[in-house]
């Protein structure tokens, strides 16, 4: 037995380890702000200060492109979540300024209000566009000498005419500025814009020079016409239909989860809710509780949309350059919208407001930008056995599922983003789509008059709708049960019975590997059966197996451009359904850090050329979600929603049914109802 003396000296050289495990690690202040939460409206203000500071405005042109917290080490980071009140991490943030023409990469130590760094980027690509440049760029053809011209000979409205900017791609051009396209719309008698294009103007301007450098009108093709696109209610008129009957939803226990600050607790599950300007919304430390082994297991550090890649399929003039990655260059936070109380979720949601900036750096509060509610009415389990004599078995439980969403904004298309958590152990992210199809204008009316390919669908008189792809790259860094996995495939193989052993001439089986390097990790799905997951090799169930999670794929779509077309240069990442890398903390955006005009050089696809050893490491899984769209009339003029989803579900995880005894929420007597 220790002495009570010995004891003190042992909790405080326990103590003392600790506060000395890593430099940036300190005695925590009176302020428990989490090391991963949001940057809040002062700490925006303080980079603005601080960044101001070093280039007053008086004498710097000075534009603030991305403003997010720089990733603290997950080591220390799991050290706060182990002792919160006694490891404090300093707010570090990472700036992308463009300052006098010149793209700076800055560190910012908020605790000490000073610039821990402060590089100069040179190499290819530009930061996101600020939705204030494409604000001001947008009003130049409305001012420009030609295209009034262009516009008086159409016969069409100036005053009826919006425009938008659109990122121009790289096409192996040496040189690049920071241009883009300018695409015109018609606004009069609807505010469906985008299924009224002027077609057949080419603008291209300069962003830093804030004029147009390029133009041409090549031809007249009709603008489609304004009939039956009006989507507000407000301006349709009856016959409103198919009639829905009223629902409402009450919960006389109120919510079955916790919220406190940015961290969520429901059911058995812990997880923390992030946003990022670029990212959008970052699910971190999520854990579950085991009820048999009577703790917390950790099952994801961190995950978010890393990148969104739309490449349209019309390599004509008016469209080839449509070849979209809507993170790396519009920002999904800064494209995250408010979400409508009782429409886009439903009465008992509860919110979280967030903060983006501008490019002056002032932030903006996006309230509503995150919502969180229990979804009820599903199946979580359930047997109906009829095989005892005198026996009438009928067992089932209610499944309740926790979503948080967002939802993104990016020009036409509207995507609808869930994570869905499940008391049994699953997590199920999943992407909606819904908006507006990217209309070309032609002079056809009717199917019979198309001669040529016209990279479409006619959806409608004098509109096609231009087939594309929606490619989603989801960042997964799975720690199960601790840091190292590692990440197998388990392949299902026939086997043939030749030696009469049996009435059957065949059976399958799985075989499974592991990888060992990168190499081994990149998987096209839907090529042969297989299992894929990750599993931690250092700890085993009862009888044997390793813990894991496994990847049930949504149907999978690969890419159809050839590999050295310029746009899939860019986009190499969606080349594989899945990539497995080592963890590292500067490899966050698969596209590359700077994607606008960028040449494919920073992708995931370079980095796992690298050929890293993932076996029994800390690994983080990248999986391609992808979406064909091949438009049709039932998308025209406003798109239901078109969905897909995947599932992260527990393999050998627990040692049983984690909703073996999950009983289903008591039913609530309500008027009108009866059993």
């Amino acid at each position: 037995m220790y002495s009570t003396a010995a004891a003190m000296k042992l909790a405080l050289f326990s103590v003392l380890t600790l506060l000395s495990f890593h430099a940036v690690v300190s005695v925590a202040t009176l302020h428990f702000q989490h090391p991963l939460d949001p940057l809040t409206k002062e700490e925006f203000l303080a980079v603005q200060t601080i960044v101001r500071n070093k280039y007053p405005i008086s004498n710097n042109k000075l534009a603030f492109h991305y403003i997010g917290l720089d990733d603290p080490e997950k080591d220390i980071v799991l050290k706060y979540e182990t002792y919160p009140t006694l490891v404090t991490i300093p707010r570090k943030i990472f700036v992308v300024a463009i300052i006098n023409s010149q793209t700076h990469e800055i560190v910012i130590n908020l605790k000490l209000r000073s610039i821990v760094s402060d590089n100069v980027y040179n190499g290819y690509g530009f930061p996101i566009l600020s939705v204030d440049e494409q604000e001001i760029v947008n009003q130049l053809p409305l001012k420009y000498p030609p295209f009034i011209a262009s516009v008086n000979k159409r016969g069409l409205n100036l005053s009826e005419i919006v425009c938008f900017s659109f990122t121009m791609g790289w096409f192996g051009e040496e040189k690049n500025s920071r241009t883009v396209r300018l695409d015109c719309f018609m606004k009069d008698n609807t505010v469906n814009i985008y299924v009224r294009p002027i077609t057949g103007i080419t603008i291209v301007a300069d962003l830093d020079l804030m004029k147009i450098v390029e133009y041409h009108d090549r031809d007249i093709e009709a603008v489609p016409t304004a009939e039956n696109t009006e989507y507000r209610v407000s301006k349709q008129s009856a016959p409103f239909g198919p009639k829905q009957h009223s629902l409402t939803s009450h919960q006389p226990q109120g919510p079955g989860f916790q919220i406190n600050g940015h961290s969520v607790s429901w059911a058995n599950w812990k997880f923390h809710i992030g946003f990022d300007v670029r990212a959008g919304s970052v699910i971190s430390l999520a854990s579950i509780y085991d009820l048999e082994k009577h703790k917390s297991r950790s099952v994801l550090y961190k995950g978010y949309i890393s990148e969104l890649f739309v490449p349209y399929q019309d390599p004509t003039e008016e469209f080839y350059f449509k070849t979209f990655f809507d993170s790396g260059e519009y920002g999904f936070g800064l494209s995250t919208v408010s979400l409508i109380p009782n429409r886009d979720v439903p009465p008992h949601a509860q919110f979280i407001d967030t903060h983006v900036h501008s490019a002056n750096g002032t932030p903006s509060l996006l309230k509503n930008a995150i919502c969180i509610f229990e979804q009820y009415g599903n199946i979580m389990w359930r047997h109906t056995e009829s095989g005892i004599p005198n026996e009438s078995i009928e067992e089932s439980r209610t499944e309740v599922n926790l979503i948080v969403r967002t939802i993104v904004a990016v020009g036409n298309y509207d995507n609808v983003i869930d994570w869905e958590f499940k008391a049994s152990g699953s997590i199920k992210p999943a992407i909606a789509l819904s908006g507006i199809l990217e209309i070309k204008g032609t002079n056809i009316k009717h199917k019979d008059e198309i001669k040529e390919d016209i990279h479409g669908k006619l959806v409608s008189a004098n509109s096609i709708g231009i087939y594309h792809d929606h490619f989603y790259m989801f960042y997964l860094d799975f720690d199960i049960d601790g840091t190292h996995n590692s990440f197998e495939k388990t392949s299902l193989k026939t086997v043939r019975i030749t030696d009469g052993s049996s009435k059957r001439k065949s059976y399958w089986t799985t075989e499974t590997e592991t990888a060992k390097t990168e190499s081994d990790a990149k998987i096209t799905i839907g090529l042969a059966p297989a299992e894929l997951a990750i599993v931690n090799p250092n700890i085993k169930t009862a009888v044997g197996n390793q813990v894991g999670y496994r990847l049930i794929p949504a149907i999978p779509a690969h890419p159809l451009l050839t590999e050295d077309d310029y746009p899939q240069i860019r986009g190499a990442f969606t080349n594989y359904n899945v990539w497995v890398t080592p963890y590292n903390r500067t490899e966050k955006w698969a596209g590359g850090l700077y994607v606008d005009h960028s040449r494919g050089d920073d992708t995931l696809a370079v980095w796992t050329k690298q050929n890293r050893d993932i076996e029994n490491k800390d690994i983080v899984m990248w999986h391609v979600v992808g979406i064909h769209h091949v438009p049709a009339q039932e998308d025209f003029p406003i798109m239901p929603l078109l969905s897909t989803s995947f599932e992260l579900r527990p393999t050998n995880f627990f040692e049983r049914s984690p909703v073996l005894k999950t009983l289903s929420p008591r039913d609530v007597p309500w008027p009108g109802c009866s059993n």
